[in-house]
């Protein structure tokens, strides 16, 4: 596959030797990012997405880490939906499941599961909603939307109500932070989004999920007064999504080290299986051959002292300056896989 173009990767003889560790420190940050994917496109293994057939280039176990003492890693070399990202993470932070919140708030990214869904469900092609129309009614009409705006088992009740064989929820994100301030040297501070009993072929087929956890387990750590944030991502759409989950999860982290009264520390972001798709790879080359500028700078409105104050209005985004957006078709992959007819379940 082809290379990099967008900058010279031969290393240099004595005289770089002897500045690399300055070069290294004023390289931006978000070259981890540009690297890893130049990396895909020169090795990746070359796969095939069950269900879909889609074809996509992978690699396994990758990591790339941000410092968010210094400023905020919006990637520059194409533009992030910050809207969507604000809002996104309100639903999750909030246990939220029905993307009629998001709808109502002309945020679209999560559309096509509940979609999929009800294309399944309703048999009678006469009365079936076109997409648009579907999204339209679950934005007027709440009995519609209840009944068919709900994702039951996603990222928000995962982290705010999981549930228990006994019938009670477990609030695993306000745990971690009480557990922190009872434990400031705690090691267990995790959030899992990873339940068997409601995913592929692990569950019952009326319980499996028909949507992927894909971003499925975070850590936090008090790193010496500084709050820092691990996350375990097991299936990374390297150009589509991982811009947004990095920008997703950093802010996180600033949100919980506010809460918590530590400063920010640093996102770590582990990759599992990180690919990018074929029908992706002409937009990721036009990503390399950019770039970056100086990363943007978050505020978190200092009235959030409870993980329940926080709202997308109390953040402001400051001095960011992206190269345009670059626009991609997003793969609907994942979720309960059909043998008989080859494809994923609806």
């Amino acid at each position: 596959m082809a290379g990099r173009t967008g900058y010279d990767k031969t290393p240099r003889k004595a005289s770089m030797k002897n500045h690399l560790k300055n070069t290294e420190r004023s390289r931006s940050a978000e070259y981890q990012y540009l690297d890893l994917m130049q990396e895909v496109l020169d090795r990746g293994i070359r796969k095939v997405d069950r269900g879909t057939d889609m074809v996509l280039y992978s690699l396994f176990g990758r990591q790339i880490r941000f410092d968010l003492s210094k400023d905020f890693p919006l990637l520059t070399t194409k533009k992030v939906y910050w809207k969507g990202v604000l809002h996104e993470l309100y639903w999750f932070m909030s246990g939220q499941t029905n993307i009629k919140y998001l709808i109502d708030n002309n945020v679209h990214i999560w559309d096509d599961y509940p979609y999929k869904i009800y294309n399944s469900k309703v048999k009678n092609q006469k009365s079936k909603l076109a997409k648009d129309e579907f999204i339209e009614k679950i934005r007027t009409d709440n009995k519609f939307a209840k009944r068919w705006g709900n994702l039951p088992r996603i990222y928000g009740e995962m982290w705010r109500k999981w549930p228990t064989r006994t019938g009670r929820t477990i609030d695993q994100l306000k745990w971690i932070l009480q557990e922190l301030k009872d434990d400031p040297d705690a090691k267990n501070l995790i959030v899992n989004s990873w339940n068997p009993e409601y995913l592929y072929t692990m569950a019952t087929k009326k319980d499996a999920s028909r949507f992927p956890i894909c971003h499925n387990m975070y850590q936090i750590s008090n790193r010496g007064g500084k709050l820092s944030l691990q996350l375990y991502h097991r299936s990374a759409d390297l150009f589509l999504g991982v811009p947004f989950n990095i920008a997703s999860y950093s802010l996180l982290t600033l949100v919980l080290a506010q809460i918590t009264g530590l400063k920010p520390g640093e996102f770590i972001h582990t990759f599992a299986d990180v690919h990018i798709y074929k029908n992706h790879i002409e937009a990721a080359k036009e990503q390399l051959q950019r770039e970056p500028r100086p990363f943007p700078k978050v505020t978190i409105d200092s009235s959030i002292k409870k993980l329940d104050d926080f709202r997308p209005e109390h953040v402001i985004l400051e001095r960011y300056d992206p190269h345009p957006i670059i626009k991609a078709e997003l793969t609907i992959a994942g979720g309960l896989y059909d043998p008989k007819t080859g494809r994923m379940a609806g």
